[in-house]
């Protein structure tokens, strides 16, 4: 019976073999850039790469490229040092923030977090690796730390008067570390090197064995430069937007008056190619010394021609197509005004397109100057508002994240710790509103409130914008009326005491994005990524650093692809993405876009099942082949998820199972199906 059963499996697994592959719902997803080069260390047949402070490996003999990073099994982010152990066969690790992993030729990652986890007021910063037998010397801002790299822990610290090192060395029979003056320590291995006063200020030594040997890198470095790991060219992604199933992103690197001098380098990810995520990168050559092509803060594409991107920053605005640049715009050949530096501050810090192809600029600290658009044949039209300029005539300082929404309407804000405000425009009257005060759902006046990075249209035409003290949101409706505010609204805490708390109330929103079954992600500084519901009363989910692949609990921009679910985070420590659960939902729901995957379910795994091309709400069975329920539930936008196991949690039997759905107003949907081999 069982072998029946199976080969009627493999009949229907014929014929679903043309099904789209997808990502597992739930799965994480590293980006990282393998871009710079900056040590290069041989083991073996293999070499290892420190490249934009991520690793990979070459294996010389079969010319194979392993990348590593936090999803495939290191335990944090930004490296800062690597070296090789021929005697332990592991290569040392150590991350910016002290952090230490010991990684062997099999993949096999062992964490040593003691000197990460250790609680002191000295700087804990690694300054450089000497490997000694199976040891590695550590200089740092406070000594030297030795690492046991057999035992895979930290065999003793060297706290040498708190000096810190930059580099460490054993020559003969004595240790010597140098400290950030050029003075010298040293003392002998025999001795007891945690008594600091076996350590002495040393002058009589050979220069010489401070020196680098770089004959390994400079062999080795025109064979890595050939290497294509993949990945983006920079770990930056400060600003992002999804336009036709392609990600694009830029660094950003202008905030409150500070030149971060990020690479404007825009980078796009086509996420449609059947999960072979491709990378173009647009030409970022052009920059000159009088004005660098760097700090670009928008970036936004022509729904006319998804060839034909624009970007924008503190230095002008940059007009591409097929990922070359075609035209530059500044404050002399553009409407652009500069208050200052007229070559480097053109400070054009958002753009978005309009339904029509019009590309929307609002010019901050510009005499006279702020709001202009450029027409699809190449005119001007000007837009400056009062409402947009400080008392002395000059518009407003940060103006960012401009966007237009569902009903035509432009926002954007001014985040500047002086009067933060929400801007919103009408272009089809040139009404202009701003609203700079904000309030709790009790009326009370949030006065405290300094900083407006993020704004964002949920499903329902509501206006949420992120603040240094958390959410803040506007009821669709007739804005322009004097009674509309953005409001912090309560959650009950459901506890029986009748009380309720604000949403994420103090904490700092970076970014939103709302995914395709309306529910807010919400981009935070210093705690990770909210998920919360379409209602905005359950925290469905709490992503940061500790309980989740998370890169960083500092997450700058946030953005979904609706037609996949997946949700990218863009980090101070690079760009990750999880495979959300939710999709835009489909009008209707045909036999075409209606499909499960993994299909098949192999026997090897453990994670949901995920049904796509749902329409909003839809209710779904999923039944034996003679009827019998197992799962039940409803889509979030257009997906549902199911962990494979009936209703008493056993995982189900081999067999073919049907996906019965419906629309929310009761009438029938269609029916796939998901074949299951154990």
């Amino acid at each position: 019976m069982k072998r029946a059963v199976t080969a009627y499996i493999l009949c229907v697994i014929c014929a679903m073999l043309c099904t789209e592959i997808n990502a597992a719902t739930g799965r994480w997803n590293a980006y990282m850039a393998y871009h710079d080069i900056q040590q290069i260390v041989p083991a073996g047949d293999d070499v290892f790469v420190k490249a934009s402070h991520n690793l990979y490996s070459y294996n010389q003999k079969d010319l194979s490229i392993t990348t590593y990073d936090r999803v495939s099994g290191l335990s944090d982010t930004h490296i800062s040092l690597i070296a090789w152990n021929k005697t332990t066969r592991r290569l040392i690790i150590v991350y910016s923030n002290s952090n230490i992993d010991l990684l062997e030729i099999n993949d096999n990652v062992t964490n040593i977090s003691a000197l990460y986890n250790k609680l002191m007021t000295e700087d804990k910063t690694v300054n450089d690796i000497f490997i000694y037998g199976k040891y590695a010397y550590l200089a740092t801002n406070f000594g030297v730390v030795k690492v046991d790299m057999e035992r895979a822990e930290i065999s003793d610290t060297y706290n040498i008067f708190g000096y810190s090192m930059v580099r460490v060395v054993i020559s003969g029979n004595r240790i010597y570390a140098k400290k950030t003056d050029n003075i010298v320590m040293s003392a002998s291995l025999s001795d007891n090197l945690i008594d600091r006063n076996n350590w002495t200020v040393t002058e009589n030594y050979d220069e010489s064995i401070f020196n680098i040997d770089t004959s390994d890198h400079d062999r080795l470095l025109p064979t890595v430069s050939t290497l294509n790991p993949g990945g983006p060219k920079h770990n930056h992604f400060g600003f992002m937007r999804m336009r036709n199933n392609k990600l694009y992103g830029v660094g950003c690197g202008y905030a409150m008056l500070s030149d971060l001098m990020i690479p404007g380098t825009v980078q796009v990810l086509d996420c449609s190619n059947n999960g072979n995520k491709d990378w173009t990168i647009y030409q970022d050559d052009f920059g000159t010394a009088e004005q660098q092509y760097v700090d670009i803060m928008s970036v936004d594409v022509d729904p006319k021609d998804e060839n034909h991107v624009f970007a924008c920053g503190r230095t002008g605005i940059y007009e591409f197509r097929n990922a070359r640049l075609e035209k530059k715009y500044t404050v002399d050949n553009s409407p652009i005004k500069s208050g200052f530096d007229g070559y480097n501050y053109n400070c054009v810090f958002t753009c978005t397109f309009d339904k029509t192809g019009k590309l929307w600029f609002v010019n901050s600290m510009a005499p006279g100057r702020s709001l202009f658009a450029l027409q699809p044949d190449g005119n001007w039209d000007i837009h400056d508002k009062r409402e947009l300029l400080d008392d002395n005539g000059t518009s407003k300082v940060y103006m960012v994240k401009m966007f237009q929404d569902s009903r035509g309407l432009l926002w954007f804000n001014f985040n500047y710790w002086n009067k933060p405000a929400v801007f919103c425009f009408d272009p089809s009257t040139g009404g202009i509103k701003a609203f700079d005060k904000f309030y709790n759902q009790d009326g009370v006046n949030l006065g405290s409130l300094t900083a407006l990075p993020a704004i964002a249209e949920d499903k329902d035409g509501n206006i949420w914008v992120g603040t240094d003290l958390g959410p803040l949101v506007i009821e669709s409706g007739d804005i322009f009326k004097d009674d509309y505010k953005f409001t912090q609204i309560k959650v009950p805490r459901n506890d029986g005491t009748n009380l309720a708390d604000y949403l994420l109330s103090g904490v700092s929103i970076k970014d939103i994005a709302i995914d395709g079954a309306n529910r807010k992600w919400f981009a935070t500084e210093g705690n990770g990524v909210y998920l919360i519901s379409d209602d905005n009363i359950e925290e469905i989910n709490h992503f940061t650093f500790e309980n989740s692949m998370l890169f960083s609990n500092n997450v700058e921009a946030i953005t979904v692809n609706n037609a996949t679910g997946e949700v990218f985070m863009g980090t101070d420590k690079g760009l990750c993405s999880y495979m959300g659960d939710a999709t835009t939902p489909s009008d209707d729901m045909t036999d075409d876009n209606v499909y499960a995957y993994p299909n098949p379910v192999t026997p090897g795994y453990t994670g949901l099942i995920t049904v796509v091309g749902l329409s909003m709400n839809a209710d779904v069975k999923i039944t034996t082949a003679n009827g019998a329920i197992v799962a039940q539930g409803r889509s979030n936008g257009g997906t549902f998820t199911w962990n494979g196991r009936d209703s008493k949690g056993r995982r189900v039997a081999s067999g073919v199972y049907m996906v019965h759905t419906a629309k929310s107003d009761g009438s029938k949907g269609t029916v796939c199906k998901i074949a299951i081999v154990n």
